[in-house]
C-alpha cells in the first residue's frame, strides 16, 4: 500500500464521472474538510493476500502521524496514481472501508471520498517540515522468514584502516577523510530520499544529455543524441573490458514467470519493488538484474571443473526496479537502467577469492579509465564477523590495494546469500552516496538454482557465484561524471568530460562564411587516417566569433580552433585546449600533430561518429 500524507488547511472535492465500471454508490457529490490530515491511498495487489496486516499497518502509520501533528480530522482519499500495481477495485474498497472503521473506533473524525470516481479536488498544504510525508507498507504476513530476520538484525559499523585496525564509526577521527565521513553516516542513516535537486540534473539538461520523460513512468529517462553517444561509448567500453577479462557475452529475457519455483523465492524478499505484467493468463516480472537468466542458463549447461571459473556477461538493456518515487532524481537512481552484469562460477572459496581480487582490480581500472579516479570513490565492505575473522588478511589486501581506509558493515550472523561484498561509492554535491562498481561472493544460489559442475574426481558439485558490475549502472556512471564536474565548478575550475566521451572533440570556428569550406577541408585532413574518426564540427552560424567561442565553452568543447586567413596561409592552428592535460595552449599545431595528440588520447577506447550534423546551423535545439 502506498500512502501520501498532506497536513492540510482544507481539502475539498467534487465527484465528476465514473473511473471504474461499478463505482461506490454515493449521494454526496461534494465535500470539504478543514484542518485535516489528508491520506491519499493506493491499495496494491500485495495487500490482497494479507489484508488484515495491511489494514493494521496502515492504521499504525496514520495514527502515528496524526499524533505527531496533533490532528483529529482525517480524510481518506483513494488515489490510484500512487501505484502501477493496484489491487482489484472490490478488495481495495473493502480495505479502505476497514481502515475508516478502525480509525473511527480510535475516536478520529474520519471522512472518506467515494471510491471509483474521477474527482476534482483542491487542497491547501500547510507547508511545515512534516506537512508532506509518504509511506510504503508491505504487509507483515507477506514477508519471508529471511526478511523478518533482516528487520531485526542490527549491523556494526566500523572504519578499517590500512594498518588492519577496526575503529567504531562514532569514535573514528575523520580528519583527512571528509568524504569517508559523509559516506559512512549516509550509509548508517539509510535515507535515500532527495531533499534537493542534484547538481547533475541541471548539467544533463544544459548539455542536452538527458531529461525526464513525462509520458513514461517515473525513473525512465529520455536520452538526446549527445547523451545516447556518451551512454553507448561507456556501454561499449565496459563490455570491451569484460570480454578482455574473459567474460562470455550472452543475452537473456527481460521477463520471468512469477510462479517459477526458484524465482518466486527471490521475489518474496522485495515484492513491492517489481514491475509486473500479465500475458496469456500468466504473471511475469521484469528483471532487476541478469542473475535470473544467467543462472537458468548455467543450470541447463554441462560444466566441467576445467571450465571454471566460468564467466558469463550481459549488458542488460534494461533492468527494472520500482524504486520509491521520492528516491528518483535525475540519473542517480532510476526504475529502468542499463547494468553490466558479469557472474563467475567458481569451484570453491579459494578460487572465488582469487577471482574476487582480479575483479577488484578490473573494477578500479574500469572506473579510472572512464574518468572516476580512486580519489573520487569511497569503499564499503559488507560481511559477517566470522568471515572477517577467518579472512582478515584477504580483506586487508583489498584495503591496501585501494590505498585508503574503508567502511565495514558487519553482522554477527549471515542472512544474505553472500558472505562478502564490496562497493565503490561516489559522494556527490548533495552529500549523497551512490554505489558504482560492486562484487560479492554468493554461497547459496549455486545450490538454489541446482547449477552443477563435475570436479576432477567425477563428483557433482554446486559452484560458488561471484556477482560483479565493474562500473555499476551506465546511467549512474554519467551521473557521477557530471557530479564530479559540478564539484570542480564549485571550486572555480572548468568542467570537462574525458576526451573520448566528449560528443564534439574539436570545434572549428570560421571567422567568416568564406572560411567554412576551409574548415570542411581541415576536418577531412584531420580525419585522413586509417584509425578512429575524430568528432569535429563547424560553427557556421551567423554569430560573432566571440559568441561562438563562449557557446563552445558552455558546451565543454575540449578543443576549439578559430580558422581564418592566418591559419590557412600557415597551415597551422593555435588551439584553445580546455585544460592543460589535453595540450599546450601556447603552442601551434600542424594537422598531423593535432591528429596524433587526439588519437593518442582516445586510441584505447571505443569510437563513434559525431551524433549530430557537422554544421551547428543544422542542429535542432533539444529541451534543456
Amino acid at each position: 500500500m502506498k500512502l501520501l500524507f498532506i497536513h492540510s488547511d482544507f481539502i475539498e472535492y467534487e465527484v465528476k464521472e465514473k473511473a471504474i465500471k461499478t463505482p461506490e454508490e454515493t449521494d454526496k457529490k461534494t465535500d470539504r474538510f478543514e484542518e485535516a490530515l489528508t491520506v491519499f491511498t493506493a491499495v496494491e495487489k500485495i495487500d490482497e493476500k494479507s489484508s488484515k496486516h495491511a489494514v493494521t499497518q496502515a492504521i499504525e502509520e496514520i495514527t502515528k502521524i496524526a499524533e505527531q501533528l496533533n490532528v483529529k480530522n482525517i480524510m481518506l482519499y483513494p488515489y490510484a496514481h500512487l501505484s502501477s500495481d493496484l489491487a482489484s477495485p472490490k478488495k481495495a474498497q473493502e480495505i479502505l472501508i476497514e481502515i475508516e472503521y478502525e480509525l473511527k473506533q480510535k475516536n478520529y473524525n474520519v471522512k472518506r471520498s467515494p471510491f471509483g470516481w474521477y474527482k476534482a479536488f483542491k487542497i491547501s498544504c500547510k507547508g511545515h517540515p512534516l506537512s508532506e510525508l509518504s509511506r510504503e507498507i508491505i504487509p507483515v504476513g507477506e514477508e519471508t522468514d529471511s526478511l523478518k530476520k533482516e528487520r531485526k538484525l542490527s549491523s556494526y559499523w566500523n572504519i578499517l584502516t590500512q594498518d588492519g585496525q577496526l575503529h567504531d564509526v562514532g569514535k573514528f577521527n575523520f580528519k583527512g577523510h571528509e568524504n569517508l565521513k559523509i559516506f559512512s553516516y549516509y550509509e548508517k542513516e539509510k535515507s535515500r530520499a532527495e531533499k534537493q535537486e542534484p547538481a547533475h540534473v541541471t548539467l544533463m539538461k544544459k548539455l542536452e544529455i538527458a531529461d525526464y520523460e513525462p509520458a513514461s513512468d517515473g525513473g525512465n529517462m529520455r536520452f538526446y543524441p549527445k547523451g545516447r553517444l556518451i551512454k553507448k561509448l561507456i556501454e561499449r567500453y565496459v563490455t570491451q573490458r569484460v570480454v578482455e577479462y574473459g567474460g562470455l557475452e550472452v543475452e537473456t529475457p527481460i521477463m520471468y514467470d512469477m510462479e517459477h519455483p526458484t524465482l518466486s523465492k527471490y521475489l518474496q524478499r522485495f515484492p513491492a519493488r517489481q514491475y509486473q505484467i500479465e500475458s496469456d493468463k500468466r504473471n511475469f516480472f521484469l528483471r532487476f538484474a541478469a542473475c535470473f537468466g544467467q543462472f537458468l542458463m548455467a543450470h541447463d549447461s554441462t560444466i566441467s571443473y576445467k571450465d571454471l571459473p566460468l564467466k558469463m556477461y550481459e549488458l542488460t538493456k534494461y533492468s527494472f526496479r520500482r524504486e520509491q518515487s521520492g528516491e528518483l532524481t535525475g540519473l542517480r537512481r532510476l526504475r529502468a537502467f542499463t547494468m553490466p552484469d558479469v557472474h563467475a562460477f567458481t569451484a570453491d572459496l579459494d578460487m572465488a577469492m582469487d577471482e574476487f581480487k582480479i575483479r577488484f582490480d578490473l573494477s578500479l581500472s574500469v572506473l579510472d579509465k572512464i574518468g572516476i579516479e580512486n580519489s573520487d570513490i569511497e569503499m564499503a565492505l559488507r560481511t559477517t564477523k566470522d568471515f572477517y575473522e577467518k579472512n582478515k588478511e584477504f580483506i586487508l589486501f583489498l584495503v591496501k590495494k585501494l590505498g585508503k581506509s574503508i567502511l565495514v558493515e558487519m553482522w554477527n550472523e549471515r542472512i544474505f546469500y553472500f558472505v562478502l561484498k564490496f562497493e565503490f561509492n561516489f559522494v556527490d554535491m548533495s552529500n549523497k552516496a551512490s554505489a558504482l562498481s560492486t562484487d560479492q561472493i554468493d554461497i547459496e544460489n549455486g545450490e538454489r538454482y541446482d547449477i552443477k559442475f563435475t570436479d576432477k574426481y567425477g563428483k557433482t558439485k554446486h559452484p560458488l557465484i561471484l556477482h560483479c558490475s565493474p562500473s555499476g549502472a551506465i546511467e549512474r556512471v554519467i551521473y557521477a561524471l557530471l557530479e564530479k564536474e559540478a564539484i570542480k565548478m564549485s571550486k572555480g575550475l572548468k568542467p570537462i568530460l574525458p576526451l573520448w566521451l566528449s560528443p564534439t572533440q574539436i570545434r572549428l570556428i570560421p571567422v567568416g562564411d568564406e572560411f567554412i569550406k576551409d574548415c570542411v577541408k581541415f576536418e577531412q585532413d584531420i580525419n585522413n587516417h586509417e584509425y578512429y574518426k575524430i568528432r569535429i564540427d563547424i560553427d557556421d552560424r551567423e554569430e560573432s566569433v566571440s559568441k561562438k567561442i563562449r557557446d563552445a565553452e558552455k558546451e565543454w568543447i575540449p578543443i576549439i580552433i578559430v580558422v581564418g586567413e592566418k591559419e590557412i596561409n600557415k597551415n597551422t592552428f593555435l588551439p584553445r585546449f580546455r585544460n592543460d592535460k589535453i595540450g599546450d595552449n601556447s603552442k601551434e599545431y600542424k594537422i598531423k600533430d593535432l591528429q596524433k595528440l587526439v588519437l593518442d588520447d582516445i586510441k584505447n577506447y571505443p569510437n563513434e561518429s559525431l551524433p549530430l550534423s557537422i554544421y551547428l546551423s543544422k542542429r535542432p535545439k533539444f529541451k534543456g
